[in-house]
């Protein structure tokens, strides 16, 4: 690991510097260098109270990417890992986490990083479940949107494992509310995501604050060239376990578009497909918050019931809302990118893009959505004459077949 994380930042160039650019081979050339599978859960050598909370849990057998990645980890190693979205990357790193903590101590061992509060408090509930019968377990969410205060006094009385949004984390560290001295796992969720764009910074410098000799763990469902490039900068020998990116067309997901000649045509395309919709869930992305709240506007005058999300709405109302589609008492949902990444609704079988999303990596984000963990599920585009050559490029880029949507689309959902 660098020894001083400011002079790796200096190094990788600025947060978009020329140090993260640089036409590079592309992640073709990136091969796994882990190949030892654990087929069983008894055969990991986890604690019995885990292993009770892995069954009441509901999981028999470990998913490829839980065979494969919770070994690793447990021996300590620093770990890269990308798996199709939906094949349970979050119990990987969960398991990990609490078969490697020791309960008797009060303290922070433990510290994930995610993108947003919804994925972060699903991760939290996601540790809490599995280590239901893991005795005085403190499992901790700090996110934005919540008291300030509340997060001090919960902190200060000690917690095992802290989730949460790199700005909350890194405002909880500078207040020495959350101390980092014995933190010995550091994951990254969604590190694509984080390690690019805005997020870089601040993971920076949360990590400052970390051991020097902490280990680091990276999931997500894409990793791109240039955010592999940035871990040589704070990982030791990392095991990489990668999938191929034409493997990475979520099996069992049939991929459809819609021709609209219009833009303003989709609107109608849409309530013709609702009785459609509500045969199952459906989660309905616009790349905009703006967009979002027109379509909305525009379905419920229409008299369809749909609920709406972005990150412009306040928490509480984000949490209600969630709710209420987790439930299943709401169940056509229209959101932004803000909800492409790891949110896990079990019923949605049916996701719609209203708009084609402004990144590649996105596109598999959404429709992963449907059919996680081996469930089939349905991916319909709505795709204008400008936006055909994107999805061709969409195509090629997953080595798959986006089909015309056929008429009894109803049957497959």
């Amino acid at each position: 690991m660098a020894a001083d994380p400011k002079a790796a930042v200096s190094a990788s160039g600025s947060a978009d510097g020329p140090g993260l650019n640089s036409q590079q081979p592309s992640s073709a050339d990136i091969d796994t260098n882990w190949d030892e599978c654990v087929e069983t859960f008894d055969s990991m050598d986890l604690r019995e109270d885990l292993l009770r909370g892995i069954y009441a849990f509901g999981f028999e057998k470990p998913s490829a990417i839980q065979q494969r990645a919770v070994k690793p980890v447990l021996m300590g190693r620093d770990v890269i890992a990308q798996a199709q979205s939906g094949t349970g990357k979050t119990a990987t790193f969960a398991i990990s986490i609490l078969q490697s903590i020791d309960t008797s101590i009060r303290e922070c061992q433990a510290l994930v990083l995610a993108p947003t509060r919804e994925l972060a408090l699903q991760i939290r509930k996601v540790l809490v479940s599995l280590g239901d019968f893991v005795e005085t377990l403190q499992v901790h969410a700090c996110v934005g949107g919540t008291a300030v205060r509340e997060d001090i006094a919960k902190l200060r009385n000690g917690v095992h494992v802290v989730v949460g949004t790199p700005g909350r984390v890194y405002d909880m560290i500078n207040r020495r509310a959350l101390k980092m001295s014995y933190v010995k796992l550091f994951v990254l969720d969604e590190a694509d995501e984080m390690l690019s764009r805005g997020f870089k910074e601040q993971i920076y410098d949360v990590f400052k604050f970390l051991p020097e000799k902490v280990q680091c763990a990276l999931f997500s469902a894409t990793m791109p060239l240039e955010v592999l490039e940035v871990t040589n900068k704070f990982m030791r020998e990392p095991v990489r376990i990668l999938v191929k990116r034409d493997e990475l067309t979520l099996e069992g997901i049939k991929q459809f578009y819609v021709a609209v000649e219009r833009e303003d045509w989709k609107l109608d395309t849409l309530c013709d497909l609702y009785e459609t919709l509500t045969i199952t869930q459906a989660i309905i992305y616009c790349n905009t918050r703006r967009k979002v709240d027109w379509l909305t506007e525009q379905m419920t005058k229409r008299d369809f019931t749909v609920s709406a999300m972005h990150g412009d709405m306040d928490q509480r109302e984000r949490d209600v809302i969630m709710k209420e589609f987790r439930s299943g008492s709401s169940r056509v949902l229209i959101t932004t990118d803000l909800l492409a990444r790891g949110i896990d609704v079990q019923q949605v079988s049916l996701v719609i893009n209203y708009d084609l999303p402004t990144n590649r990596e996105n596109y598999i984000h959404r429709i992963g959505r449907s059919g996680r963990f081996g469930r089939k599920g349905v991916a319909i585009n709505f795709v204008t004459q400008g936006d055909l050559q994107y999805m061709k490029d969409i195509e090629v880029f997953y080595n798959t077949q986006i089909e015309e949507m056929p008429s009894d689309v109803a049957d497959l959902i």
